[in-house]
């Protein structure tokens, strides 16, 4: 079973791409989702977040609302928003963002590959939502948002990629976000065969983003291939929709922390206790860390900048030196006593792409006592912690500029 493999894409009619792309499904709040998808009637956000058409106040979870998917699904079929491919393709998938350019690959990644560790995770999955995932792809019967994978960069991969992408795309749109997504057909069987064979000769790839989707279609395929009396190993639930780009294209932004209390501390409390650790200097301005080991601190209407004492960080495990578990090790757990993050509902995480004067806001409404500011993870860093077999802490990386859902869905005919 090779590692990638071409396939008939179902996407957006090219003059109505920019109606139908869509952010992905967990990077919006539910209020945030229902407001973008009320203005689009074709934005992808009605298949991802299917209750935006149920009443406020209906269980995202219910089985009305994954029916309620399945029935914009093929709507959007039938009016011919979305056409399927007659064959199956690579697809050269570019992001551009303001002066950013990501150029990858769109394709079909081995769920094989995804069981055996070839495909290599840096996340544990939340289980509420990969069920989710799931369900989303039972009622579809088609993958319809991408995860998002890493490869080492390989000049012969990344060069063939560039020349495809010469030509004006097949499809282009911009994104709510004002990110550009275009797409181009691997029409060359000679190149198509070459990139099966050079990904294939590559002994792993990352998850950047998306784990939930990979777990997810895992699952499927193994509910599917039991009760397959006939399966063969080649029918398109053994593989995943993915895009590939290149390790060093990734962009990583800051993924910040803010927490409802001060775990029974007044301010001044709080910040005594932090000092103990880390160099407290008091800021006039909003504190974007400029290197690893530092980190900002907004509470009682301050910035504090921190820098981590020495000693206090084992720099020989490729996780404990990761800055969110520094963070997390030295304050937000033994300080602010959130010992679990992935569960404690004290705590929420915010993109770097919102910015810091978000965590400002958030403290300021008194709806969070403390905000925490980070440097961003690094490609090599989570490289490190997969290859290690090991894990990151929750929300570690964001990445940015996103894929968009809706330019090619993987149907699991």
């Amino acid at each position: 079973m090779p590692l990638l493999r071409p396939f008939a894409a179902l996407r957006p009619v090219a003059e109505y791409a920019g109606a139908v792309i869509a952010p992905p499904y967990d990077v919006l709040s539910a209020e945030e989702a229902r407001s973008r998808a009320g203005a689009k009637p074709w934005s992808f956000l009605h298949l991802s977040r299917p209750e935006v058409d149920m009443p406020p106040g209906t269980d995202p979870y219910s089985d009305a609302v994954y029916a309620k998917g399945a029935e914009t699904f093929a709507a959007l079929c039938e009016q011919g928003v979305l056409q399927r491919d007659r064959k199956p393709y690579y697809y050269v998938y570019r992001i551009t963002m303001g002066d950013r350019v990501q150029t990858g690959l769109a394709a079909a990644s081995s769920v094989q590959a995804y069981d055996a560790g070839r495909i290599r995770r840096h996340e544990l999955t939340r289980p509420e939502k990969e069920d989710d995932r799931v369900r989303i792809i039972e009622a579809l019967n088609a993958q319809t948002g991408p995860a998002l994978l890493a490869y080492r960069s390989d000049p012969s991969v990344d060069g063939l990629l560039a020349q495809i992408s010469v030509t004006a795309p097949e499809v282009e749109a911009t994104a709510d976000d004002g990110s550009s997504h275009a797409l181009w057909l691997v029409r060359d069987e000679e190149q198509s065969a070459f990139l099966t064979r050079a990904f294939d000769a590559m002994e792993v790839l990352y998850i950047a983003d998306g784990h939930h989707r990979c777990a997810a279609a895992s699952r499927v395929a193994g509910r599917r291939s039991r009760d397959n009396p006939r399966h063969t190993g080649e029918e398109a639930y053994n593989y995943f929709l993915s895009v590939l780009f290149p390790h060093d294209q990734l962009r990583i932004l800051d993924y910040n922390r803010v927490v409802a209390d001060l775990n029974g501390l007044s301010v001044e409390g709080f910040l005594e206790r932090v000092a103990e650790d880390f160099e407290l200097i008091s800021s006039d301005a909003p504190v974007q860390p400029a290197r690893s080991g530092e980190f900002g601190v907004y509470v009682g209407g301050r910035w504090y900048r921190l820098r981590i004492k020495d000693g206090r960080v084992d720099g020989s495990d490729p996780v404990a030196r990761l800055d969110v578990s520094v963070l997390s090790d030295v304050l937000i757990g033994p300080i602010l006593g959130i010992d679990d993050p992935r569960r404690d509902k004290r705590i929420d995480f915010v993109g770097g792409i919102r910015g810091l004067a978000e965590l400002a806001q958030r403290v300021d409404t008194g709806e969070m006592a403390v905000a925490l500011s980070l440097f961003p993870a690094r490609m090599e860093e989570l490289i490190a912690v997969a290859d290690a077999g090991r894990i990151m802490p929750p929300k570690s990386t964001w990445f940015e500029p996103k894929l968009a859902d809706g330019m090619v869905s993987h149907v699991l005919d």
